[in-house]
């Protein structure tokens, strides 16, 4: 991590730690949905998965359901969805992707993870060809 300083013409050096993420966001919904719906942070999100998102809802209706956060492609004007999880990838946020997709008729899905499963990763895979303007992108820290 470089940090410049404007009084100094020599950046200053900081060191990256590993940190547990319940730590930093102890409540995924309380906390870490909040936190990524922020303007500046969304944007990170967008500028790693090449896109450009605006924020359209968090905590969005879908039935007797709540997705996380639903963002605007200001390119296509299509929905995405994103979904966070704290933990590592499970079936159940899988499928609450995929019901939240379905119900709001996103085109685009980012599921947010700190760790992501290779059945899931394959599950992506397999969901990804299958129809050339719809993509479920994964996104988990290096």
């Amino acid at each position: 991590m470089v940090v410049h300083l404007q009084s100094s013409t020599a950046p200053a050096l900081g060191r990256l730690s590993q940190v547990d993420v319940r730590e930093v966001w102890p409540s995924e919904a309380n906390s870490f949905t909040p936190w990524l719906a922020q303007e500046e942070n969304l944007r990170l999100l967008a500028e790693t998965i090449n896109m450009s998102l605006i924020l359209e809802a968090r905590e969005k209706p879908v039935g007797m359901f709540r997705a996380d956060i639903i963002a605007r492609n200001v390119h296509t004007g299509h929905l995405v969805l994103i979904e966070n999880q704290l933990e590592r990838t499970d079936h159940g946020h899988l499928g609450q992707l995929i019901t939240y997709a379905a119900g709001l008729k996103a085109v685009s899905i980012v599921w947010v993870s700190s760790l992501f499963t290779d059945e899931h990763r394959a599950a992506f895979d397999w969901l990804n060809p299958r129809d050339a303007q719809r993509g479920v992108t994964g996104s988990q820290p290096a």
